[in-house]
Formats: C-alpha cells, structure tokens, sequence
C-alpha cells in the first residue's frame, strides 16, 4: 500500500526534486502539489494525504499558519522543510509546536554530503513521519501542537508502565543524584519544552541536553527553552563549569561530554567524527557520564527515532544509575525510549506529563 504524499512550497523545482527522490521508491505515491499554504490546506483537507511535505516561507499563507489550520481540522503527519539558517531554525521551531513532527533541511547536501545517502535519508524520514497517520486520525478536532498531543489516543505500550512515586528521587542505587541529564530526537524540541518549563528555578543539580538537531537549530532552541524555563538554559561551551540550575544543550555537529578537570566537571566538545550518526550523540554523552558521575545520575529518554541513547544507557545503569523512559502513547516517534524499555533498562516508564510533574519536584 502506499504512502500517499502531499508536497507543499512555492518553488515548482523544489516541488519536482522531492516527487522525483520519493516516486524513486514505488511505495511513495505523490498525490498532489500545493504553492502556498492556502492551497495546502484545502488539498490536505480534500485529498487527505498519509503525510504531508511542507515548506516554511511561502506567498498567501505560510508554513508555519498552514501547519496550525491543518491541525486544527483534519490532523495530519507533516514533515518541515526548513533553511539552515537562524531565521529558518526559529521558524522551524515555530512550526513544530504547531504540530509538525519534524524537519529536514531544503537543500540535500545539507542532510548528508553523499548525494544517495541524502535522497535515502529523506524517503526514510518521510516514512518515519507518515508511520504516525494512524495515531494522528485518532486526535480530537481543533487542539494542536503540545496540548493536543497530550491526549494521542495510541495503542498500549509494548512495555506495561511503573507509575510515578510522589516524590522526587533523592538518589540513585550508586547514592545522591548529582546530575539529570534529558535526551530525545524526533518530537522532543516540544517534549523537551514542556518537562523542562516545570523545572523549578532553585533546581539544585546541573542539567544536560541532547537534542538530535544542527547547529544553527541548537543554538535558536536553547535560546526559546531559556525565555520559557525558569532554570538557565543556553547552548554548551566546551570548558563550561556544570552548575546547579543551568541546562546546558549540546551544540549540533558537536559531540558533548563531561570530563574532570582539576576538581571540577567541565564540558568537552569535538566535531563529529567519520563514522558518527548522530551529533550530537546520546551514547557518547552518556558514556562519558558514566565514567565522571560514577552513577550519580538520573537519565531521561524522551521520544525519537533510533535506539541512540541504548548502548550510553547500559553504562550508566551498570554504574548505578537510574534511567527513565517516555511511554509510547505520548511519544511522537517511539523508537530511542522503546530501546531502552525493551532492553529492560528503565526504572521508570512515565507518560510525558507524569515526567512533568516529576520535574516539579526537582528543589
């Protein structure tokens, strides 16, 4: 059966490159192409694509205002296309708290150098994205971006949920937890946004960041999470000083780890290497951590694509420390947390609001 695809931007050369890299794969069938977000809305509404290709800046009507009617009639799995730049990170943002699930860049040696692996990459995320079509019918009418996804109505999870305890985890089986450190890839600049807005200011631990997105995004979303968050939140130096009640993001194109420096644990930056998928890298971050906290850690792995995050995971629970996964039924894409649930490596499974109320508590 196929995926059935609505492409929407104003470009005409734009609009024949994404149809001819998806009608390469017989199971991608493009049903129609809008020029504005107008026209996306009315052909969403009567063509009732799987998935939807939608670019940011357009005449008429933009992404970002088509993104919200279209979730607010018939909801619909929709796929940014966005520029790598500040301007085109901030509105890419913009557009997933609307109710996109995710983001690709415009141009495709921005996704990868390799021309193929590029055009491979952009069938497979649009896969991804049209995966959650099914869940997405289910959604009440006229409630977009976080809220409505709140109440996904979803099959029961493969792993049946711990329910959250009423207090905060003073410590994890190695002794006191010293850091949090918050993981995700697809769905979580918005996952991510909620659980760390009810962070209370006087948070008596450093917080760390992994977020699957490039670097101009980074540093953008950093930006949001600190006007939204009443702890600090900014993008990772290398040499930073961790400090109780600062957030700090990894950069992307950029591996973060933690490493002890004279007596103190600082931030330790690369640039990803040959060979690398993900920078930043859950796994690496997570493996450093290991190695410095000596389990005195509470990992969180919120929703995305892949099982980054598994291997780091195991390290850090063989040192002690305690590992919390989303639960399926509020992940936008359950893949990273459905790897550490099945291996078996979570304390805890909480929805995204119970992670929430958790974070409340962190004073």
């Amino acid at each position: 059966m196929s995926i059935r695809v609505l492409i929407v931007d104003d470009s005409s050369f734009i609009c024949k490159r994404i149809r001819e890299i998806l009608e390469e794969d017989q199971e991608f069938k493009v049903i129609g192409v809008a020029h504005d977000g107008r026209e996306a809305v009315e052909l969403a509404a009567s063509l009732q694509p799987d998935v939807i290709t939608m670019d940011v800046e357009m005449p008429i009507m933009d992404g970002i205002t088509a993104v919200k009617k279209i979730m607010g009639t018939r909801p619909c799995p929709i796929l940014m296309f966005s520029a790598m730049t500040q301007v085109g990170a901030q509105a890419t943002l913009d557009a997933l708290n609307a109710g996109a699930i995710d983001f690709l860049p415009k141009q495709l040696e921005d996704i990868d150098a390799n021309r193929e692996t590029a055009r491979y990459l952009l069938r497979y995320r649009v896969r991804m994205v049209a995966s959650q079509a099914t869940r997405m019918s289910s959604r009440p009418m006229g409630r977009v971006g976080l809220e409505e996804r709140e109440s996904l109505t979803a099959e029961k999870p493969l792993v049946k949920p711990i329910r959250a305890t009423s207090t905060w985890p003073k410590t994890s089986s190695s002794g006191k937890i010293e850091l949090l450190v918050v993981a995700a890839s697809t769905g979580g600049p918005v996952a991510m946004q909620y659980v760390l807005s009810k962070i209370p200011a006087e948070c008596p631990i450093p917080i760390l960041l992994v977020q699957h997105m490039p670097p101009n995004f980074t540093k953008s979303f950093a930006e949001r999470l600190n006007l939204l968050c009443s702890i600090n939140v900014r993008e990772a130096r290398d040499g930073d000083v961790l400090q109780p009640g600062t957030a700090l993001l990894g950069p992307g194109a950029m591996q973060m780890q933690v490493k002890q420096v004279a007596g103190e644990r600082r931030i330790a930056l690369r640039p990803k290497q040959s060979g690398e998928i993900y920078s930043p890298s859950v796994d690496i971050t997570f493996d450093s951590l290991a190695e410095v906290f000596a389990g005195h850690v509470l990992a969180v792995v919120l929703t995305g694509m892949g099982a980054d995050g598994k291997a780091g995971a195991m390290k850090l629970r063989q040192r002690g420390a305690q590992i919390w996964a989303q639960d399926e039924a509020t992940s936008t894409i359950y893949g990273m947390p459905k790897a550490i649930a099945e291996a078996g490596l979570a304390d805890h499974i909480y929805s995204l609001e119970e992670i929430a109320n958790q974070f409340k508590k962190l004073h």
